[in-house]
């Protein structure tokens, strides 16, 4: 389902057309964070049971050195959908946007199986000691994008192909 605007050269006529997408999409707000403790947002209660385990035990461990905030988790299939339409708009083809945006058949968030962490010094945080809880950084070009890729303490795999 693709929604778009008869309004031409306005920046923020997507945004503006687009359906709502709220909470019960798994959509945070753009610029907000939620806790990873947050289990009443359905961006963290949706996400598979382990991954939200793991991400809170890495974040209780990391607690003095660094603060978790979750950018993205679960997401429904017609919210991925959404991002990804907005991707095809803004890079010019579905080949282009498929590097940054996964359709909603193969979207690890959709499935629970990913979630998208902040700042940048949590990211850095967690590559450095994700293995240890199992979690890893799955794209080369996301920085922010862990999954359960290893068991805990065991070798992170080679990064996935964009948008993989």
């Amino acid at each position: 389902m693709r929604y778009s605007c008869l309004v031409p050269f306005v920046a923020a006529a997507l945004t503006a057309c687009s359906p709502a997408y709220g909470e019960q999409d798994g959509s945070i707000p753009e610029g907000e964070t939620i806790s990873p403790f947050d289990a009443n947002h359905p961006a963290i209660a949706n996400l598979d049971p382990q991954l939200r385990a793991a991400v809170q035990q890495a974040a209780t461990d990391a607690r003095d050195r660094v603060e978790f905030r979750v950018t993205s988790g679960w997401r429904s299939k017609t919210y991925q959908q959404h991002l990804l339409d907005e991707a095809v708009d803004r890079y010019g083809s579905l080949d282009r946007a498929r590097r940054f945006v996964a359709t909603p058949d193969t979207s690890r968030h959709v499935l629970g199986q990913a979630i998208d962490i902040g700042p940048t010094k949590a990211d850095d945080w967690l590559i450095q000691h994700g293995a240890k809880y199992g979690l890893c950084q799955a794209y080369n070009n996301e920085m922010w994008h862990f999954e359960l890729l290893t068991t805990p303490g065991g070798q992170c795999p080679p990064y996935r192909r964009d948008g993989d």
